[in-house]
């Protein structure tokens, strides 16, 4: 009988374990999963790119690139193309050369997220400034290794040579130290962080013994750091403090300003700055006498009922080191404008209703000025444009259908143009600087993606939430699609500011669809190359015009036969991830799921750079951050949600997701979490969140 008792357990005992494997791999077993995973695996390789990445010979004569397997030289008086011989493969990275690049990381060759350089060296290379420590250091010369600073301590929290990581994360400010055109002169950040309160996060929590890693992180509201310029003579081995307080806007009684952007003059007569009052309203360009400290004023933009975006503080000097381009949005638009060191505007280089988008090439002895623009059809497609540098003869050199992707000759006679939409693959063409087709280079080989009967994405178009913009939006279809049933649809989404979830880059759809999905991903008002008027209207609005703008979109693709309303599931990645939970809360009639990855959940969590350039102080919008954050909806769930973050994310920290779930708890709420041990800004597993919209939508047509 015991024999028999045994049998039996031992056999229930297998299948109880045979039903755990099921049910721990539930996405493998269910409907259309074969079909998927062989797209997934095919779809990378479903189409081979007509973009060519062309390196130019003989001052603009000739060109060669890889294409097909095979390496090609083209020459433009022959206006032929050569064959060179097979494409030279580059073997896989070993272990140590993987290794090299960690190093690289450590060393400052590649800084970190939000960190800076650690190490620069002298123009001359024969010395190199550091900081280790909190402290700065100049190595090499004749000197040997000599401190430029001493009295940073763990105790005064005083640092050199480096700066806050919100500086590094949301002013792009990759370096703190800088040299000096002639290498006599050094100039670099003092950061006081006194005040400032540091964030824990744990670090290390799958090995036995966890680490801490401790940040300075400023909030909204709270203080900031205090930032100062320095400039240390190396022959006089003295240094001086610049003013960056000068003026009522920046002074003592208003602290917490940012001070970035950093580069000396060409001639190195003077340190070029940037600043920016807190709210963010305020950008100027200013000069420091390194001898003094003494600041001038250079230029100023100002957008008071909103804010300046720091992505203005950068200047491109001419040939002369005195005149310089730069982009302003005075006129609501991003235009390009020409300046002198005195301040004086020379010339408006461009003045459209549409943004520019990058200077191309400068060249003054032919009076030409290169440059892109979002000038198309749709302000996605960026064109080619060239002028003189007094702004006249502005002509755009490329076809308004498509968008560009150039490489100009050094000679400027001729251009390899690249061209594409979301439903053309790229093609690349040879054009003369006029904007004449000269020769067809390479086209994009769709075989596979034929054999694989691959739908293309469409573009459409719908109203936002105010029932009067017009919005895009990209749709992605699986490769069995039949109109005549209903699918699921998901919906990727970023939808922060300034960004785009349609585009006209060509691409295939996401092997999601394959498992029986449609999707989607939209643009908000929060859409980026519409100009400063349009962003202008997010202003102490964000959780709300986004996530209508979503819902809108949704309810417009709901209104064809094919997509089943009943089941629409929605996720996304930081801003992505706040945006997902919001839509999930605030719109339970359209969104059935959603999966929320290292989303922000309350805005007061957040840096205070980004944060109060959007939303204002808090002291003086409490109402606005409130309205933004899914906590105030968590009595509204009605879907399913599941919640992902990293434990080491050092960006938007690991309190979000655990103050969005403490809120859901108390508010008695069933909900999905996910949790990344020791990794940082990251999405969850794709197999997981296939699994989650399985679950909780069901996958193909009905």
């Amino acid at each position: 009988m015991m024999r028999t008792l045994s049998f039996a357990i031992g056999f229930a005992l297998a299948i109880c374990l045979q039903s755990l494997a099921v049910a721990q791999s539930r996405l493998p077993s269910m409907p259309g999963y074969e079909h998927y995973k062989k797209m997934r695996d095919e779809i990378p390789k479903a189409w081979k790119s007509g973009a060519l990445d062309v390196d130019w010979k003989d001052g603009g004569k000739a060109f060669e690139y890889d294409f097909d397997g095979k390496h090609w030289r083209y020459d433009i008086e022959k206006n032929a193309a050569e064959e060179q011989g097979p494409v030279k493969q580059t073997p896989p990275r070993t272990s140590e050369q993987r290794a090299d690049l960690t190093r690289e990381t450590r060393e400052g060759k590649r800084p970190d997220r939000g960190r800076q350089f650690p190490t620069v060296p002298s123009p001359s290379g024969e010395v190199a400034a550091f900081h280790r420590d909190r402290n700065l250091y100049i190595t090499g010369g004749r000197r040997g290794q000599t401190a430029v600073t001493s009295d940073a301590t763990n105790e005064n929290r005083l640092r050199y040579g480096t700066a806050s990581w919100t500086y590094g994360e949301e002013l792009d400010q990759h370096s703190a130290i800088w040299w000096s055109p002639n290498g006599r002169r050094l100039a670099f950040y003092k950061f006081d962080e006194s005040r400032v309160p540091d964030y824990f996060l744990a670090l290390d929590q799958l090995k036995r013994q966890s680490a801490l890693d401790v940040e300075p992180f400023t909030v909204p509201g709270g203080p900031n750091p205090k930032v100062d310029l320095q400039i240390y003579d190396l022959e006089s081995q003295q240094t001086v403090t610049v003013d960056v307080r000068s003026g009522k806007e920046f002074n003592d009684d208003n602290p917490g300003h940012y001070v970035f952007a950093v580069m000396w003059s060409p001639d190195g007569k003077e340190l070029l700055f940037h600043r920016m009052d807190r709210r963010q309203k305020i950008l100027e360009l200013c000069a420091a006498d390194p001898k003094t400290g003494k600041v001038r004023s250079i230029l100023k933009e100002e957008s008071p009922a909103s804010w300046v975006s720091p992505g203005l503080a950068t200047l491109r000097f001419l040939d002369d080191g005195k005149r310089f381009v730069r982009e302003s949005e005075r006129n609501g638009w991003r235009n390009y404008y020409l300046y002198d060191l005195s301040g004086d505007l020379l010339a408006t280089l461009t003045n459209h209703e549409f943004e520019v988008a990058g200077i191309v090439r400068i060249d003054e002895a032919a009076n030409k000025f290169f440059y892109l623009a979002r000038s198309g059809d749709n302000p996605m497609k960026i064109q080619l444009h060239r002028c003189t540098l007094d702004g006249s003869d502005d002509k755009r050199l490329t076809d308004p259908m498509f968008t560009h992707s150039i490489d100009l000759a050094p000679d400027m006679k001729h251009f390899v143009d690249v061209i594409q939409t979301h439903d053309n693959p790229p093609a690349a063409r040879l054009m003369d600087a006029d904007g004449t087709h000269v020769a067809d280079l390479a086209a994009s080989d769709l075989k596979k993606w034929d054999e694989l009967k691959l739908k293309r994405v469409e573009h459409f178009k719908f109203r936002a939430a105010d029932g009067k913009t017009e919005l895009d939006g990209l749709l992605q279809f699986p490769s069995n699609f039949d109109p005549s049933k209903k699918w699921p649809l998901i919906v990727s989404v970023y939808a922060g500011p300034a960004t785009n979830g349609a585009r006209e880059t060509f691409g295939a759809p996401s092997a999601m669809t394959e498992l029986g999905y449609l999707v989607a991903s939209l643009d908000s008002r929060t859409a980026g190359g519409r100009g400063k008027k349009f962003l202008d209207g997010i202003y102490q609005k964000l959780g709300i015009i986004e996530i209508d703008d979503q819902a809108a979109g949704v309810k417009a693709l709901t209104e064809r036969s094919y997509v089943d309303g009943s089941r629409v599931g929605i996720h996304g990645t930081s801003y992505g991830g706040t945006a997902s939970a919001l839509c999930l809360l605030r719109y339970p009639k359209v969104f059935q799921a959603a999966c929320a990855s290292s989303g922000v959940m309350d805005f007061r969590n957040y840096d205070s750079i980004y944060t109060e350039r959007y939303f204002g102080l808090p002291k003086d919008s409490e109402a606005v951050y409130d309205a933004a954050s899914p906590m105030k909806y968590v009595k509204d769930l009605k879907g399913r949600l599941m919640i992902y973050y990293g434990t080491a994310d050092n960006n938007v920290h690991p309190s979000n997701s655990m103050q969005l779930i403490k809120a859901l708890q108390d508010a008695r709420k069933s909900f999905d979490v996910q949790v990344g041990p020791d990794l940082g800004h990251t999405a969850v597993n794709q197999d997981r969140l296939l699994e989650f919209f399985q679950d909780t939508l069901g996958a193909g047509p009905r």
